[in-house]
């Protein structure tokens, strides 16, 4: 089945796709310039940048106390199995 979009309904679809494209275009852009900083400081601080990553997608979420919960979780499994470092 096929539909035909005409008038008004072409119009906002294809305003939509170019302004999603625009967003898209900006996000990876924005994404690209955090990573090059997490890097930087990462290296500068001596600490993993998927750590920064991290407490960044955390801190974004505000979900610190879940992120912790389930860290305790994953730890008590691993000391059950024998597996901690």
């Amino acid at each position: 089945m096929s539909r035909t979009f005409t008038g008004e309904a072409k119009t906002k679809l294809t305003q939509l796709i170019n302004e999603g494209c625009a967003v898209m275009h900006e996000i990876e852009t924005l994404q690209g310039g955090l990573t090059d900083t997490i890097k930087a400081v990462a290296e500068e601080l001596e600490v993993k940048p998927s750590v920064l990553k991290k407490a960044i997608r955390v801190a974004h979420k505000a979900n610190l106390g879940a992120a912790n919960k389930e860290h305790e979780e994953l730890n008590e499994i691993l000391e059950t199995v024998g597996r901690v470092l």
